[in-house]
């Protein structure tokens, strides 16, 4: 089919990310084309394991958290993280996560107490796709076209062209849209046509990684399984992550400082030494990759109508899918604001918000990993050697290397900080005040209503989430019920700006909450706050929808 067609935003790429954007964008009434070079229903290549607490919030909003939680592993597999000498060798410390049916029965762990209705859900993103594909595809107002590769952008004041070719039949095709998403990954075409580079650290650490099938692996461990294991030994240390709880297993092996390349590191060895297996053992490759990790972020993530999310806008070391999470946030960030646009309520000027608020994010994330990144290195380079021993030194020594790997990690797979704490502080369309954010780690953080922070999550005495009442739009929280918001109201009305009122019964917040007033975005970040209306409320409103400069 060729032809010109017009669409609001054309999406390139259908990845999680992509179809993260597009769905957000089709909910918000955009009529949204999603191009993908990859043919339909082929399977992506066996890397993110976990799904955060903040985008399974996202996928709650658009109705297809359900479907992801109950993807990937069986539902008692545990979602745990071991630490051993090998896959089939000793455990030195395990941090519990609960599986899909333990968070189902309230089963403990550091990550089952978090304010959200969503907790993290790990599952590999050969399953995560398809279902969030399945889900895309069926929304009215979306669609997909596949084995369509782009060749070319190019935009003017009025819109974005596309040039692509289908790759069934050779035809050259020509779309058009008012703006162009770019989630094209780390090879990003969309980058290059506006002209952006990567910026940053090229080299953080190498890495072998095997996608094996090996059946009879879950029945030699002597200690339970995990959705992660790690290896900490002399020999080797690497990881491996549980596919499908069955047969199919991930391996990462991470090469020393002292082996100069891939090809001088025999790979069949290093599985077996991480693995802990001997040459009898027989496994099946199906597939491997060679790869370095990176903390490298784009120097710009839009050029006037196009813009660029996920690895396309930034690639670093894929520690506990911060990659892939930090996309969909992208995702959800850059979405309402151009529905805004398309439907007209939101000035032009909102959209210069998306880089203000998650470029710096970003840089931040990328370093909280690459930080990681590098204490776990050097965790890997001084294992004892006799980390093995049965005797009393050897038990001490796998004491306190299980003790540092769990304080070490159990920030990084129950990044609390990492999903509630993060703030925007130099947004166009955030009204602040005189209070400070409060600071987070990756693995922890304050709850916080100072504009720029994530809206505290709380249940209502209804059983509902606070999220689920407040909708998808601008709402206002009031919790003084004496408190006089209809000319807010009615000056939201006349703007177009979607804001819906929602009362908060006295007592239920929780501390955070200390004024009578707050607007809560689109995305559950606090927009602004106060006791009082202010006396121009039509000011307030345009500084949301990015009319005041």
């Amino acid at each position: 089919m060729g032809g010109r067609q017009k669409h609001d935003v054309i999406v390139v790429g259908s990845g999680p990310v992509g179809l993260t954007v597009a769905m957000d964008l089709t909910s918000r009434g955009v009529d949204v084309l999603v191009l993908e070079k990859r043919p339909r229903g082929e399977a992506p290549s066996v890397k993110c394991n976990h799904v955060s607490a903040r985008s399974m919030e996202v996928f709650r909003r658009l109705g297809v958290a359900d479907a992801v939680r109950a993807g990937g592993l069986p539902d008692e597999y545990p979602h745990d993280v071991a630490y051993r000498t090998s896959a089939t060798g000793i455990e030195l410390t395990r941090i519990p996560i609960p599986s899909r049916a333990g968070r189902l029965r309230h089963a403990p762990g550091p990550d089952t107490d978090w304010p959200t209705m969503e907790p993290p859900h790990r599952i590999n993103q050969i399953y995560l796709e398809p279902i969030l594909f399945a889900h895309a595809e069926a929304m009215q107002g979306l669609s997909i076209r596949n084995r369509v590769e782009v060749s070319g952008v190019c935009q003017d004041a009025s819109g974005v062209q596309v040039q692509a070719r289908d790759l069934v039949t050779g035809d050259e095709l020509t779309f058009e849209a008012d703006y162009l998403v770019g989630c094209d990954g780390g090879r990003s075409q969309i980058r290059t046509a506006i002209g952006a580079t990567l910026v940053g650290d090229a080299v953080i650490q190498r890495v072998q990684s095997t996608y094996i099938r090996a059946p009879k692996l879950l029945s030699m461990f002597k200690h339970d399984p995990a959705w992660a294991t790690f290896t900490l030994s002399p020999i080797r240390s690497g990881n491996m992550y549980a596919i499908d709880g069955k047969e199919l297993w991930l391996i990462h092996n991470y090469l020393k400082d002292d082996e100069p390349d891939f090809e001088s590191v025999d790979r069949d060895r290093s599985i077996r030494q991480i693995l802990g297996v001997d040459d009898s053992f027989e496994y099946e490759v199906i597939n491997k990759e060679d790869w370095f990790g990176r903390r490298l972020v784009a120097d710009r993530f839009r050029d006037r109508r196009i813009f660029i999310c996920g690895d396309a806008a930034h690639l670093w070391v894929p520690y506990a899918g911060y990659g892939m999470n930090a996309g969909i946030a992208d995702a959800a960030n850059l979405a309402w604001q151009l529905a805004a646009v398309v439907n007209g309520w939101g000035a032009p000027e909102i959209l210069e918000a998306h880089v203000a608020e998650r470029h710096p994010i970003t840089s931040q994330v990328s370093y909280f990993v690459m930080d990681h990144a590098h204490a776990m290195a050097t965790e890997r380079r001084i294992v004892p050697q006799n980390i093995e021993a049965q005797d009393d030194a050897g038990r001490a020594v796998r004491e306190e290397v299980g003790r540092r790997a769990y304080e070490l990690n159990v920030q990084q797979y129950c990044c609390a900080g990492l999903n509630f704490g993060y703030f925007y502080d130099k947004s166009p369309l955030i009204v602040y005040d005189d209070e400070s954010h409060p600071g987070y780690s990756m693995g922890s953080f304050t709850p916080s209503t100072v504009p720029g922070c994530r809206t505290p999550h709380f249940v209502l005495p209804d059983g509902r989430s606070l999220y689920d009442a407040m909708g998808p739009d601008y709402c206002l929280l009031r919790l003084d019920a004496d408190a006089d918001v209809q000319p807010l109201l009615d000056a939201a009305a006349e703007r177009g700006l979607p804001l819906t009122l929602l009362d908060i019964p006295t007592g239920v917040a929780p501390q955070a909450y200390r004024h009578a007033l707050l607007i809560s975005r689109p995305d559950q970040h606090v927009a602004w706050r106060a006791d009082t209306l202010p006396a121009d409320c039509g000011t307030l409103l345009d500084q949301l929808r990015g009319a005041v400069a």
